[in-house]
């Protein structure tokens, strides 16, 4: 079998804590033959937590589904062209969106634009040196998909939407907070690439998320797991919910389809 997981909300919680048996559930699975992958919306940049990745994995697959890497090494990797970037950025911005270019090293934003703000103080005070400016690097950015603030009208917010609409699929995370992600690419989409690369059948394959941007990762997989007690009701397209993730959802799932 193959697992894949998301971090937010699924491997750590908001403080990123982990569970402990969460850890001794996927270090067991691996021990049993199964092999285990991240599989999260986080571009590559923003996965490096030394207890996260000390867990053990075989794979990551980053930025939804648009960076694979496998045994350490990365297997598929697809930035967004330099054209793309620049009408994406400009685009964006003329909408009034604040944004957050996500790549395999960095991440691109203007701190200006997130003063005050919880999630993008967040953001800053964890990505350190991995952080960079998008006007002192105009141009020349590596990154794969975006995120923006939004507080704009939801009239102004479309209206990007349906100018960026040939390139990005997109999420809404609220009245604040917007995902644009490269059209074709998903969670699902990395569980499906990750199969051809391992020459699995996708029916065995288990996926545990817990939000909505876990929706195509729950469908794909051959066993799709959400945890309970979260924000987003994923019961229509999940096969099993169990408990929450602080009342140990992952090693209960686990050992409830004897993959421990």
């Amino acid at each position: 079998m193959i697992l894949f997981f998301d971090i937010d909300g699924t491997l750590w919680n908001y403080k990123n804590e982990i569970n402990e048996k969460t850890i001794l559930a996927i270090r067991k699975a691996r021990e049993n033959g199964h092999k285990c992958f991240i599989n999260t919306g986080r571009a590559r940049a923003f996965v490096y937590n030394e207890k996260l990745l000390g867990i053990g994995f075989d794979g990551i697959v980053s930025a939804c589904g648009t960076m694979i890497e496998y045994d350490g090494k990365v297997v598929f990797n697809r930035l967004i062209e330099h054209d793309e970037a620049i009408r994406t950025v400009e685009t964006v911005r003329k909408y009034g969106f604040k944004p957050i270019l996500e790549g395999p090293k960095h991440l691109y934003l203007e701190i200006s634009d997130f003063r005050g703000d919880m999630y993008g103080e967040k953001v800053i005070a964890e990505m350190g040196d991995r952080l960079r400016g998008i006007d002192e690097c105009w141009g020349k950015w590596e990154f794969e998909k975006l995120s923006c603030a939004t507080e704009v009208s939801v009239s102004d917010r479309d209206k990007c939407f349906d100018e960026l609409s040939d390139l990005y699929d997109y999420m809404i995370h609220s009245d604040r907070v917007v995902e644009l992600v490269p059209k074709g690419f998903n969670k699902g989409v990395g569980i499906e690439e990750v199969c051809n690369l391992l020459g699995e059948d996708i029916a065995n394959t288990f996926a545990f998320g817990d939000s909505i941007n876990d929706k195509e990762m729950l469908i794909a997989a051959g066993t799709g797991v959400a945890m309970g007690e979260t924000y987003h009701d994923l019961s229509e397209y999940a096969d099993y919910i169990t408990t929450s993730l602080d009342n140990d959802g992952i090693y209960n799932a686990m050992k409830h389809f004897d993959l421990i």
